[in-house]
């Protein structure tokens, strides 16, 4: 049988309004959707009526092996599906995108890649912070603030020394440690902060 097809669609951070028209249409030409724990029910909502949802998300004391998810986007893939990997903000930024498209082509099946809106950049813009200001920050940094070993394992004495501004994503367990490390680095304990 013919191979199916599989794209890689960022949800955004949410708001299904912040979907792509690309990311809708396709979405809504699925047979299966594999989804994020996260992953607005509204947004769920655009899939089409008779698309399969499979929730494979990631939560804290139930994992879900990110080897299964490559399997099984292989096999609905091989079973000549159109299949949608939908995950929150884009695919490509601490999404394991790139590691389910490096496991489709090495399967031999292409996918495409449709880009949602970060919340590296959505959710301090919703907050009305810019992450870049002529006069104040001249770059942004997005660093995640936890490793695949659950550790705090960046080099927070160096990113402390950009001189732009820290956009921390997944930080909340390590918080104070990230603040402690940020500031002895040399960050003025002075600096804004906010957590969003």
């Amino acid at each position: 049988s013919a191979l199916g097809s599989v794209t890689l669609i960022g949800a955004g951070p949410g708001d299904p309004e912040l979907l792509t028209l690309k990311a809708v249409r396709v979405l809504g030409e699925a047979e299966v959707v594999l989804h994020d724990a996260l992953i607005d029910q509204r947004v769920l909502g655009l899939a089409h009526p008779d698309a399969e949802l499979i929730d494979v998300g990631k939560r804290k004391g139930k994992p879900v092996s990110q080897v299964m998810i490559c399997e099984l986007l292989v096999a609905l893939a091989r079973d000549g599906k159109r299949v949608v990997r939908l995950k929150g903000g884009d695919p490509f930024v601490f999404g394991r995108g790139g590691e389910e498209a490096l496991a489709l082509g090495a399967a031999g099946i292409t996918c495409d890649v449709v880009p949602g809106v970060s919340s590296s950049v959505a959710a301090p813009a919703l907050a009305g912070i810019p992450v870049t200001h002529r006069e104040l920050s001249r770059s942004f940094t997005v660093v995640t603030g936890t490793t695949a070993d659950g550790t705090n394992g960046a080099d927070w004495a160096a990113l402390a020394k950009t001189g732009g501004t820290l956009v921390i994503l997944m930080g909340v367990t390590h918080r104070g440690d990230i603040a402690r490390a940020l500031i002895t680095g040399g960050l003025d304990p002075q600096t804004p902060a906010a957590a969003i």
